[in-house]
């Protein structure tokens, strides 16, 4: 008998247009390769997951910032199509929200765990979630609300100088601003800016301290809490590359084992009666050594599948396992394990990995998604390039220097080594 239900299908839910997203394609994959029907609602056109041999179907997605009707509608037209019960997987946290919010609407067509509809949407608020890690006493970063720009800049002086500026709700902003859903601001300006930006952003700013990074202090946790809230599948990893650096996804990340990362996991998800997938960021403090709950995703992070046990269980599989009634097998953990993303960290794709390693985007049973990425991601990267130069082409050309009248110094010139052009700190995170 196989490990997964195969009779029943699974629909993969992603409004986030991100093209390289290779989490959509580690769930495709995991899925199809367990017999799975695997039907991908997401904007795949110009994503190397469409390649995939393990996608029975394409479905046109909700567009950003579709209302919750949308949403439902688009769904209802995939169930059609499908004609049969199947298990729902929300890969970002605008699906997750929706699913949540409609599983009673949603049902029978599909399967979702059972949990307070509202309870994804808290976690996800990184407002909400300060206050959800203080009544649980998991150690979380000070974090401020500011209700006006001078509020903005004097709460920069009360955490001071480098902070952390996030939106409360992420999932909001526009598509094609140009705003981050975070920023290290730099100054007390820089945050009477963002915060005169709330409006345009749709959710409240929030400024936080500043935990700096370094050599083994970012942390995740990737588990399942099944319908008795037990924790399976998963576990606790070490991110040793960031794409950016210090502050982005994971590039290469490590099967770390750490009760320290686990035990506030477990507790959090246990005394909320949180149910399905989840993904926890933390960052260890250099000077307390406490590790502190940055973010809490109600869906499968993008490197999930580093989390694969020696009975090949992770935490998508245990979702549709748990959905469809059947157990979930006792697997080790393969402790040592590498994930990495070969588009950011190429040098490291060619290391030798003595325990194990599994690929973003590249397998031997599924070549094309692999190849189709770095045709994509020539073009993405030649494309900002070409914008780059563009800009600095834009930019005015320097006035010509007056000649000196006889015995008089030289005026200076405004691209002087003296006096350099200055660069915003959001260029510097754009970079």
């Amino acid at each position: 008998m196989p490990l997964l239900d195969t009779r029943v299908p699974a629909v993969l839910l992603r409004i986030d247009r991100n093209p390289f997203h290779h989490g959509t394609l580690g769930a495709v994959r995991s899925l199809g390769r367990a017999g799975v029907e695997v039907h991908l609602v997401a904007d795949a056109a110009e994503s190397p997951v469409h390649a995939s041999r393990y996608v029975r179907e394409v479905h046109p997605p909700p567009l950003p910032g579709a209302s919750a009707d949308d949403v439902l509608a688009v769904l209802r037209r995939v169930a059609d199509r499908v004609a049969r019960p199947a298990v729902l997987v929300p890969l970002d946290d605008a699906s997750a929200i929706a699913a949540a919010r409609m599983r009673d609407v949603l049902a029978p067509s599909y399967l979702l765990p059972e949990m307070p509809g509202t309870l994804p949407e808290r976690v996800a608020d990184k407002a909400e979630l300060a206050a959800v890690c203080a009544s649980a006493g998991v150690p979380h970063p000070v974090t401020l609300i500011p209700d006006s720009p001078a509020r903005a800049a004097a709460d920069a002086r009360r955490l001071g100088l480098p902070l952390v500026a996030k939106w409360s709700r992420p999932w909001l902003l526009p598509t094609g601003s140009d705003l981050r859903s975070t920023v290290l601001v730099r100054s007390e300006q820089q945050a009477r800016k963002l915060y005169l930006r709330t409006e345009e952003a749709g959710s409240p700013l929030l400024l936080q301290a500043y935990l700096p990074p370094g050599p083994d202090r970012d942390w995740f946790f990737h588990g399942y809490a099944d319908r008795s809230g037990t924790v399976r599948a998963g576990g606790a990893g070490r991110k040793q590359l960031a794409w950016p650096r210090g502050a982005g996804l994971t590039a290469v990340g490590h099967w770390t084992a750490n009760p320290e990362v686990r035990a506030p996991a477990e507790r959090l998800t246990g005394e909320l009666g949180y149910r399905g997938v989840f993904d926890l960021d933390f960052r260890r403090c250099g000077a307390t050594g406490r590790y502190h709950l940055l973010d809490f995703n109600p869906r499968p992070g993008a490197q999930f599948r580093l989390f694969a046990d020696s009975a090949e269980l992770d935490v998508v599989r245990a979702l549709h396992l748990d959905l469809t009634g059947r157990a979930l097998p006792d697997g080790a953990p393969r402790v040592g394990r590498a994930f990495v993303v070969e588009n950011y960290a190429p040098l490291a794709a060619l290391r030798t990995a003595p325990g194990g390693r599994e690929l973003a985007w590249y397998a031997r049973d599924d070549r094309a998604p692999g190849w189709a990425m770095w045709g994509l991601w020539c073009r993405h990267v030649s494309r900002r390039l070409r914008q780059r130069l563009g800009s600095t082409a834009a930019l005015p050309a320097p006035r010509p220097v007056p000649r000196a009248a006889p015995g008089s110094a030289p005026p200076s010139s405004p691209y002087s080594p003296s006096s350099p052009p200055s660069v915003t700190d959001n260029e510097k995170a754009s970079s």
